[in-house]
């Protein structure tokens, strides 16, 4: 037996992706990212049920991921965020990846691969990223048809997409996106004039798409949204969508002992009880993914009850106060994640306690044990 598990909530998930589709005009098609294992959700059971709810578009950010992916969805419509490398190119068109060009470079160093491969496997179909304002990956926009001229018209790439992505769309102020929408605008508006058909147009990311719906275009990739986080305070979006988290992580109390008051807890007694209390040593630690920034600031859920982190994070084990009056015993269900009897913590909350964001907090679970219920 594990020590911790998640447990997935399909009727959840398929409730935050019909959330979102019915917010969508055609012709916008959702484009579901499940990259890091969905985001620690689990990748096999997200993608099954979305398919479930008519999501044919998925992305990834690497080759390997977008392989898995192909092998329980043959018919789906898989795109790579990231860097394709050049020995990936005939398993990609194998496969029908759609993957992203970065640079022109990049571009060109894909087409060689496909000419390398005798043409038998025919145009390797790919989208091209725009660097509008992220800094990262993506010819820059103010130069991306003259690079596409110069580079990228090669009759082994079959350009049916051109893309972007958003540097601050969950922020307060709008003034960025809204640069980044004009930029790509005049960018796809030059690709055109030299005589590139755009074909599928997508920017959104989850903030995009609750701020900024004029820049839906042909598709929106929604990633943390579906996951049941990043909503927005409904009076501060221009598309308020209700969506619920949807994975739960729970493990299990070894240990419970009362103690007096003056009692250190964990490694250097950072901690010291300022009554005789109950302690609880739950089952996780940081090798699990339950960060050492927990200690004296986060909680786990026991009994129903919301019970402060004592003490240091260890890497396999941490101590809970359950208070002097708690009646939990050894075995107890403890919820890292998730909600128990009325009360609730989930990665946003998390994310605060360790100075991070409800992203970092999915992705670091650890284990094997996943659960759909």
């Amino acid at each position: 037996m594990r020590n911790t598990w998640t447990e997935l909530h399909l009727e959840t998930l398929k409730s935050n992706v019909r959330s979102l589709q019915g917010g969508l005009a055609e012709p916008t098609q959702l484009i579901f990212v499940v990259k890091a294992n969905a985001y620690g959700h689990g990748v096999e059971p997200v993608c099954r049920a979305a398919q479930e709810c008519g999501v044919r578009w998925f992305a990834v950010a690497h080759a390997h991921e977008a392989f898995e992916l192909r092998s329980y969805l043959p018919e789906a419509r898989i795109l790579v965020l990231g860097v394709l490398h050049p020995s990936d190119v005939p398993t990609a068109m194998r496969e029908r990846i759609v993957p992203v060009l970065t640079s022109g470079r990049h571009g060109a160093a894909l087409a060689d691969a496909v000419r390398r491969t005798g043409g038998s496997s025919g145009r390797l179909r790919c989208h091209v990223k725009l660097d509008t304002g992220m800094g990262r990956l993506g010819l820059p926009w103010e130069r991306a048809a003259a690079i596409m001229a110069e580079t990228l018209r090669r009759p082994e790439l079959d350009m049916t997409g051109v893309c972007t992505h958003l540097a601050a769309s969950t922020g307060p102020d709008p003034a960025f996106s809204e640069l980044q929408i004009e930029r790509f605008h005049a960018a796809v508006a030059r690709i055109r004039e030299a005589g590139f058909p755009v074909l599928f147009r997508h920017v959104s990311n989850s903030g995009g798409i609750l701020r900024h719906p004029s820049a839906d275009f042909e598709g929106v990739r929604a990633g943390i949204l579906l996951y049941g986080y990043a909503g927005g305070d409904p009076n501060s979006v221009a598309r308020p969508l209700a969506t619920r988290p949807c994975l739960q992580w729970k493990t299990r109390v070894a240990l419970v002992k009362a103690v007096s008051a003056g009692t250190p807890v964990s490694y250097d007694g950072t901690h010291v009880t300022r009554r005789a209390t109950r302690l609880a040593t739950i089952n996780a630690g940081y090798a699990d993914g339950f960060s050492r920034l927990s200690g004296g600031r986060g909680f786990a859920l026991i009994r129903g009850r919301r019970c402060p982190v004592v003490g240091r994070v260890t890497m396999n084990m941490t101590v809970a106060d359950v208070g002097p009056d708690s009646e939990a015993r050894e075995w107890d269900e403890a919820v890292l994640l998730g909600e128990q009897g009325s009360e609730s913590l989930w990665a946003d909350e998390a994310a605060a306690w360790r100075q991070t964001i409800a992203y970092e907090v999915l992705t670091d679970i650890r284990t094997d044990d996943r659960r759909t219920v």
